[in-house]
């Protein structure tokens, strides 16, 4: 899969930059994510990065004939009308394996949303891993692993200080990306 992820990125044009952190647990967000393009580039890094991560979908992904692709990769599917508490059940993951990494967006879709969620924020912070910046930018064409992340607590400052590191990224959309 790598030399096929290697080879697409070739053929298009596309780069990668960064390195996976040398760590075996921590949340990694991807921002902005404006498009359908976004899963496909951010699949085809993992396997050019080697990190093994899952991530959270809405149900509806997972349901035949397509939905034994998405738990291949990791995919774990969440029924978005239920209330269920993601977090806690996010930092039980953590606390219960030795290696985990958990792929969020914090738009949480692909439209425009004036303000993130929050949940990849408190997974971290109660887990007590750090949030590795991620980012595909369209209009250089990279797909990156950016810095690591340690939440202090104070969320508002905190979330500012991380979009702050997105604001440049172009996402396939613009207008639907980081406020």
């Amino acid at each position: 899969m790598k030399l096929i992820a290697r080879f697409f990125f070739w053929l298009t044009g596309w780069k990668t930059e960064g390195e996976i952190p040398k760590l075996k647990k921590f949340v990694a967000i991807l921002a902005p994510h404006t498009s359908a393009w976004d899963v496909i580039y951010g699949m085809l890094a993992r396997y050019i990065f080697e990190m093994d991560f899952s991530f959270y979908g809405k149900q509806e992904i997972f349901d035949a004939p397509y939905g034994f692709i998405f738990r291949a990769l990791g995919g774990i599917p969440v029924n978005r009308s239920a209330k269920s508490n993601l977090v806690d059940q996010a930092v039980k993951t953590f606390n219960e394996r030795e290696h985990f990494i958990l792929a969020l967006s914090p738009e949480g879709t692909r439209k425009y949303v004036p303000k993130w969620k929050t949940g990849f924020y408190y997974i971290a912070l109660q887990a007590k891993v750090p949030i590795l910046l991620t980012y595909i930018d369209f209009e250089r064409k990279v797909t990156g692993l950016g810095p690591l992340f340690y939440p202090t607590g104070d969320i508002d400052k905190d979330i500012e200080e991380i979009k702050n590191f997105y604001r440049p990224v172009k996402g396939k959309h613009p207008e639907k990306g980081v406020v």
